[in-house]
């Protein structure tokens, strides 16, 4: 029986990919969860999606719709120039496709459409990039965009009082939703962290590879992970995000 992985945001870190891969030793038999921000940030988001599609072919993957990726696929398919996507990385994504032919962003384009929102498990886990407010779940959800936009999850999450127990009449109803549920989106290093964190029943796998922090891939079901270089240091001669 092979391993559910879990893999936070990657902003075109494909060589700390790459690295995660070999230490998990990650085999055909594991399932991939992919939390979404796969682009904007380090010089390889291009060649990182080529890799992604590939991926998918001799392994099972879930890939999950990052904001960024959104914002990615926006400009590819209208050509509008969104000065704040700029900010945030974007430019690094528009040079990296500069170098790809129409036929290869057709491709491409294909898998930004496919990506999912969100996924549940058998197991009653939820998989998505950012999260939802809806207090029946996400199936309920009317606002498709805070699948990968939402902070207040896990902003709620953090700041649930410890003491409070499930039972109270004042515990958050979407945490009692889920057995467990997985996002990525707001960097865990702005609270000073640079693993998984784990508020309440909620694991933000974001460990900041845009700026400072690692990439990781975390084996759900024992909580082991794994972590790449600092991703800057993969990419010395860029800025990414900082």
């Amino acid at each position: 029986m092979g391993r559910t992985l879990v893999i936070g945001d990657i902003h075109g870190a494909l060589k700390a990919l790459k690295q995660l891969l070999v230490k998990a030793d990650v085999n055909q038999d594991d399932t991939l969860v992919f939390l979404g921000d796969y682009v904007d940030g380090w010089s390889q988001s291009a060649p990182l999606i080529s890799f992604l599609i590939e991926l998918k072919k001799t392994h099972n993957c879930i890939f999950i719709r990052g904001n960024h990726d959104e914002l990615c696929y926006t400009w590819l398919t209208q050509k509008t120039y969104n000065p704040e996507w700029m900010k945030h990385g974007g430019q690094a994504t528009m040079d990296s496709y500069a170098k790809l032919s129409q036929e290869e962003i057709n491709v491409h384009l294909l898998f930004y459409k496919n990506l999912i929102n969100y996924h549940i498990d058998d197991h009653n886990r939820l998989f998505l990039h950012a999260g939802f407010t809806n207090l029946n779940g996400p199936d309920r959800e009317f606002f498709s965009k805070l699948f990968y936009w939402d902070r207040t999850l896990w902003e709620t999450a953090l700041a649930l009082d410890l003491n409070l127990k499930k039972t109270d009449l004042n515990y958050p109803k979407r945490l009692l939703l889920f057995n467990e549920v997985y996002i990525g989106h707001t960097p865990v290093t702005r609270i000073n962290k640079t693993t998984p964190v784990q508020a309440a029943c909620v694991w933000n796998m974001d460990t900041g590879a845009a700026f400072k922090g690692p990439l990781t891939l975390m084996d759900i079901a024992t909580k082991q992970f794994w972590q790449s270089d600092p991703v800057y240091q993969l990419y010395p001669n860029e800025n990414g995000r900082n």
